[in-house]
């Protein structure tokens, strides 16, 4: 059965590539990895280096904090000995409030940093969509299909590199609205 259902994949993908390959990629099916889309177009890549470049200087802040608060703590520990323990044990509460409220703030900005991501690939698939339906227009699919969930299918009917070439030219980067 299960060879059965592969032959019949196979037999189909080369019926489509040889539907496309005749018509000048028409198809009523196409793929295309999306995140292949996505990175390896020039707004995927500008966001995705941004990205890296605010993950990494909020790492190096954290390193930077943590260091600051575990001298705190030691500084904190040397006194307990000779503090009475009303005083240390206000002195340690209030470094714990510090501690948590300064954990609040950084888990909110690698939230801000996570948010920003999905806006910008909101933002490209937006701007990406009437360029995948002109696409489809000119190929005649009526579907465009995630590589990642197709068994089997022949690469003329990927149009990832096409759509990178077309959304880089109206896009760009992104940094700029498009005309």
């Amino acid at each position: 059965m299960v060879g059965v259902l592969r032959l019949a994949c196979v037999a189909l993908g080369l019926l489509l590539a040889g539907l496309a390959m005749a018509q000048d990629l028409r198809s009523p099916i196409l793929t295309i990895d999306s995140e292949r889309l996505y990175r390896g177009s020039a707004f995927g890549e500008r966001v995705v280096r941004e990205i890296e470049a605010q993950t990494s200087a909020l790492a190096d802040e954290n390193r930077r904090i943590e260091e600051t608060l575990e001298a705190e703590e030691l500084e904190l520990t040397a006194q307990r000995a000779d503090l009475p323990p009303e005083d240390f044990r206000a002195l340690a509460d209030a470094f714990d409030a510090r501690v948590q409220s300064i954990r609040q703030e950084r888990d909110a900005k690698s939230r801000a940093i996570a948010d920003q991501l999905e806006d910008n690939r909101d933002r490209f698939l937006i701007g990406a969509e009437p360029v995948l339906e002109a696409i489809m227009r000119e190929a005649g699919a009526a579907v465009i299909l995630e590589r990642r969930s197709v068994f089997v299918s022949a690469n003329v009917i990927d149009i990832t590199d096409a759509a990178i070439a077309r959304i880089d030219a109206l896009l760009g980067d992104g940094t700029t609205a498009p005309d």
